[in-house]
């Protein structure tokens, strides 16, 4: 691909890091971060606005509104510049200011809600506002990521069938659960396709999303504190839960090798070997995880060891 029109043409969809000494039988990285939006969010963000175009949800003049803890309020941002909407993202204090930042520069108008003190933690606190911000502007449009089906079939269509096409004897398919987007998306995908692929759902500690007691999270993107709507619990095999301490870890020991990724690849990664460790029969397993975005935007935060100290806990 040499030359494109539009930011959302290019997607580096094949590029996969063998990490197959790290685990018994094989562990394979495949990265999604190497687009304009720098994450995997850019495949969701693109299907849900050309649904709503479709639908005659989004049209001249409307407002774009969409709550995100990062990652889909960049990928929107862009999108919506480049299609010439209005777009405000509802995100929270876990967004880092690189983040919001980048969405400010694409266009964006960034809310920050701080109080999580009432249902749903900051992820209610941010739904709250959108819902706000709904009933007093009739322009505005929610596409809402948590409940829209164009999120999981993004990745029916794309994810999915990339996986496949490099791996067609996959046994172990770990992916981060957010919005369950992608993990509905790719489960739905090898099912549907008769492949016996078992898929390993990787979420943070304190995450509501599988029925674990709700706890304070530092580390944006991967977790709720409202159970998505997406989810379909009978598409998961197996659920881990990941500290924030792991996630850390996880990622520093990529970025000894010279991979510098973002925090929820260090919580998919730490979830992946433990779970292959734990597994261990013996017959080598062919096992991809998904890493949705690189590290650049957690250089303040993952990377930074005050940062670490003060907000997780540990030598940082």
């Amino acid at each position: 691909m040499g030359i494109i029109a539009t930011p959302m043409d290019y997607n580096e969809s094949d590029l996969f890091i063998d990490l197959c000494d790290l685990v018994p039988g094989s562990l394979f990285l495949k990265c999604e971060g190497f687009n304009f939006a720098g994450s995997i969010k850019l495949k969701t963000a693109t299907a849900m606005v050309d649904a709503a175009e479709r639908d005659g949800l989004l049209r001249p003049g409307s407002v774009l509104v969409e709550s995100s803890s990062g990652n889909l309020g960049v990928a929107l941002s862009m999108i919506a510049r480049n299609r010439g909407y209005r777009f405000v993202c509802i995100t929270d204090s876990r967004c880092n200011l690189p983040t919001r930042r980048l969405m400010e520069t694409l266009g964006a108008e960034v809310i920050v809600a701080t109080d999580a003190s009432g249902p749903g933690g900051l992820l209610g606190a941010r739904l709250r506002l959108l819902h706000a911000m709904r009933s007093a502007d009739p322009r505005v449009v929610w596409l809402n990521q948590y409940a829209n089906p164009a999120n999981w079939q993004a990745h029916t269509a794309t994810t999915g069938p990339e996986i496949e096409k490099w791996f067609p004897e996959l046994d172990v398919l770990f992916v981060g659960a957010g919005t369950t987007g992608t993990l509905m998306g790719c489960a739905r995908y090898f099912r549907e396709n008769g492949h016996r692929v078992t898929v390993v759902a990787v979420d943070a500690e304190g995450s509501v999303t599988f029925g674990a007691p709700p706890a304070k999270r530092a580390i944006p993107g991967l977790g709720t504190g409202v159970r998505p709507a997406l989810l379909d619990p009978g598409l998961v095999d197996d659920v881990v839960h990941v500290s924030e301490v792991d996630t850390v870890a996880a990622c520093r020991s990529l970025a000894g090798r010279g991979f510098l990724l973002g925090g929820s690849t260090g919580t998919v990664l730490s979830g992946a070997i433990r779970w292959l460790n734990a597994n261990d029969t013996g017959r080598d397993l062919v096992s991809v995880a998904i890493s949705p975005d690189c590290g650049e935007r957690y250089l303040e935060s993952v990377y930074d060891t005050d940062w670490v100290a003060a907000n997780i806990g540990g030598s940082g």
